[in-house]
């Protein structure tokens, strides 16, 4: 990693998970695989970020600390990279140990549970489903009525307000480990 560290892809440990190369390493994962408008790909660090304020709308007065699940939600990927759905599919659940592997290490590294409540995964991934769509009709070519069919419409006063924003990565980067540093010192 940048950091200096080593890090261990098939046997994780939270010490050697540093939120610089996270933040880094999202910031620079193109999700959709690259295939959006604009001038900037669309990172798996801005996605998270939206995933985050998504997930905040929607579940009012939440705990910081399942808010930067929330954020965390998708940091294997800094080390894994961003497979699209079908692409997952024919790795096969060999992807799904490795990201699961990763996202323990990461969860402890930061003071959450290795696994997370069932309820709180459900509304993250419900985040995330919200973002996508959103990232889908704005950014990767899709109408709205394609992007309903694959991720359901989303609740307009959840979303009214909020935008899939293209930036550069070092500007992502830099908001990102800053909103990781507001959410840990909210949880004191």
């Amino acid at each position: 990693m940048l950091s200096g560290r080593r890090l261990d892809l098939l046997d994780p440990t939270p010490v050697d998970i540093e939120i610089e190369d996270i933040a880094h390493g999202l910031a620079f994962v193109a999700r959709w695989n690259g295939q959006t408008r604009g001038d900037w790909p669309y990172s798996v660090a801005e996605h998270s970020l939206l995933v985050e304020k998504i997930f905040s709308r929607q579940a009012a007065g939440i705990s910081a600390r399942w808010k930067l699940a929330a954020l965390l939600h998708d940091a294997p990927e800094y080390v894994i990279g961003d497979m699209i759905s079908p692409v997952k599919a024919a790795v096969g659940a060999a992807y799904g140990v490795l990201d699961e592997r990763l996202a323990a290490a990461v969860h402890l590294r930061f003071g959450l549970p290795a696994l997370l409540p069932p309820e709180i995964k459900a509304q993250i991934k419900a985040a995330d489903r919200i973002s996508a769509w959103m990232e889908a009709v704005s950014i990767a070519g899709f109408s709205e009525s394609e992007a309903n069919k694959l991720f359901g419409r989303p609740n307009a006063p959840l979303v009214t307000g909020l935008k899939v924003e293209l930036r550069a990565p070092a500007t992502v980067r830099a908001e990102f480990i800053e909103r990781h540093s507001r959410l840990l010192d909210e949880i004191g």
